[in-house]
């Protein structure tokens, strides 16, 4: 079949292009953008394609789209444009910016895609599945490839999105779509182990967002390792997974009677310690605490917080590179999963259960 008849009603990229001729997507990028960093046989092969698809690179289509906008207006006008010329360019969804744990994610993905070529375009969700699902519908045709953090997706979603662009998850698992994961789960049975040496047998685990993969596993980790060892696991309901849920968390961790409380993330675990300290519940000597992720601050809290830590950066440039693998069509088949070890970090927020259990 002719290249040309490849072509698709939405805007070509370079990953079509890529594809039609067998070659990467950074290969592509230079031929096009730095020409004399490939064989000539190979920039011709390139750019004959690149013509029979009619790809634009994103300074010429910006240039043709602005043309075509001054026609119509300038409320068009203003929707134009392109995130970088002669650059590839891969979304980041995550959904929270502010959470420290996913900077060490951004900044991971994007030092891994700039030295491959890639500009990194970052869009925060607000922890909605309805916010991801519609910024998605408006990248595809527009992007060569996503990442996506935490997803609030479903697996259908999921699947129907990699059917459309190279597409890789992290933290989260879908048949199919290729993925990094963040091994928590082991992690959260290390903390349930840990707090049972020290005494504690009633024990509440501080739940994320109901719709968290993550949040999932790792109340499966709490319960299995609880079952084990024998000892109780209570639930709350579903929390954001933010300080300021923290706060509320904790009032509920006081009237539990758990000697101990494992929070969903760090987040979370520092708006308890700070709820405590308030109501003059002191930790460890009478609620242990714990979270995870190991965020930066952790050490700094009041007391410095047991947490579970990973190599984050690792993680994001984990998801890249897997990513641009699937970049290249005409490469041996690659890995479609990645995962990423973590540790037990001990610290001062947990020590020997209270004599008699917590007073509520």
């Amino acid at each position: 079949m002719p290249a040309s008849n490849t072509v698709r009603r939405r805007t070509v990229t370079i990953h079509d292009v890529a594809l039609a001729a067998g070659v990467a997507t950074s290969t592509v990028s230079r031929a096009l953008s730095n020409p004399e960093r490939v064989r000539a046989s190979t920039r011709e092969h390139v750019g004959r394609i690149a013509s029979e698809l009619g790809y634009l690179p994103p300074s010429a289509a910006k240039s043709k789209s602005l043309a075509a906008a001054a026609e119509a207006g300038p409320a068009r006008a203003r929707r134009s444009g392109t995130p970088a010329d002669g650059l590839g360019v891969v979304a980041l969804l995550v959904p929270d910016i502010g959470n420290p744990f996913l900077t060490e994610i951004i900044r991971g993905s994007q030092r891994q895609l700039a030295a491959a070529g890639y500009l990194q375009v970052l869009v925060d969700t607000e922890e909605s599945g309805d916010v991801e699902w519609q910024t998605l519908q408006k990248l595809l045709g527009t992007v060569d490839g996503v990442v996506l953090t935490a997803s609030r997706l479903t697996d259908e979603q999921l699947i129907t999105v990699a059917a459309r662009v190279p597409l890789v998850v992290l933290n989260r698992e879908t048949p199919g779509v290729a993925s990094t994961i963040v091994d928590t789960p082991t992690g959260f049975e290390a903390l349930v182990e840990h707090l049972v040496s020290l005494g504690h047998r009633s024990l509440l685990y501080v739940s994320g967002p109901a719709e968290s993969w993550s949040n999932t596993r790792r109340l499966a980790a709490v319960q299995r390792a609880g079952e084990r060892l024998g000892v109780d696991v209570a639930v709350t309901r579903p929390f954001r997974p933010t300080r300021e849920s923290g706060v509320a968390a904790a009032d509920t961790a006081i009237n539990s009677g758990a000697t101990a409380c494992i929070a969903y993330n760090d987040l979370l675990a520092i708006g308890i310690l700070g709820r405590l300290a308030e109501r003059g519940v002191a930790v460890p000597a009478e609620m242990s605490v714990v979270g995870c992720d190991d965020i930066f601050g952790t050490d700094f809290c009041s007391p410095a917080l047991t947490t579970i830590a990973a190599p984050i950066e690792q993680a994001g440039r984990a998801a890249v590179s897997l990513l641009l693998g699937l970049f290249d069509p005409s490469a041996a088949p690659r890995r479609q999963a990645v995962t990423i070890g973590t540790h037990l970090v001990i610290r001062h927020s947990t020590g020997p259960a209270p004599i008699g259990g917590h007073d509520a």
